[in-house]
């Protein structure tokens, strides 16, 4: 396997590759333990997003990751149920994506990183709902259950393979926790310890789920 630690330079065959040991090594640093299965879904989403036409879509001011409330929209008023399938698959995958790498982007935006956690567990949720009950449905249908399960901790996850060569600034300390006031990261807590800061909810507060 590969050398994915911080500010090494990873050789690897291809993409998919990659993302496959350094997705492997980020679950195993954050204790998360996942099925073969839903590994492999991660990975194939994260090779898919790779190419920017297959995150973005076109719109007539350039390409655009479309508003989730927007694929959520489109899911409720889909016109069959396999169209209701795929646009909740997309939300779910989008999220993720977003979550997962571009984390750092949601500071001071009025949409930030527990939204995404929220709408795309919600739609591997649903979707696993909707496959699981149907016999030939149900094998999937476990896959997006656990995704929608640890959706958070997939987050964590992938935070780190887009962060193997970063360096936390002082604004990104603030960051961090406010990441784990919102969502409860155990990632964000244990970067934060490493920083040398002690998180503590402030009285009063919700800890999140």
């Amino acid at each position: 396997m590969p050398d994915v630690s911080a500010g090494s330079l990873v050789a690897v065959g291809s993409l998919k590759e990659f993302f496959r040991d350094a997705f492997h090594a980020a679950s195993e640093r954050q204790r998360l333990e996942i099925d073969e299965q839903s590994e492999a879904y991660v990975v194939n989403l994260l090779t898919m997003f790779a190419r920017a036409e297959a995150l973005y879509e076109p719109t007539p001011e350039g390409l655009r990751i479309k508003p989730l409330a927007h694929m959520l929209a489109e899911a409720v008023d889909a016109p069959s149920a396999q169209a209701r399938q795929r646009a909740l698959q997309r939300l779910g995958d989008v999220s993720l994506f977003v979550a997962g790498f571009f984390a750092r982007s949601f500071a001071r935006k009025l949409i930030d990183v527990d939204y995404h956690i929220a709408m795309g567990g919600g739609a591997y949720g649903a979707l696993a709902d909707t496959l699981g009950r149907t016999f030939s449905g149900r094998c999937v249908a476990a896959v997006y259950a656990e995704l929608a399960r640890k959706f958070q901790r997939l987050v964590d996850a992938l935070n780190e393979v887009s962060e193997m060569s970063y360096r936390h600034t002082d604004a990104d300390v603030l960051r961090l926790y406010e990441i784990w006031m919102k969502t409860g990261s155990r990632r964000a807590h244990e970067l934060l310890g490493r920083l040398g800061v002690r998180p503590i909810m402030p009285a009063g507060a919700d800890r999140p789920h």
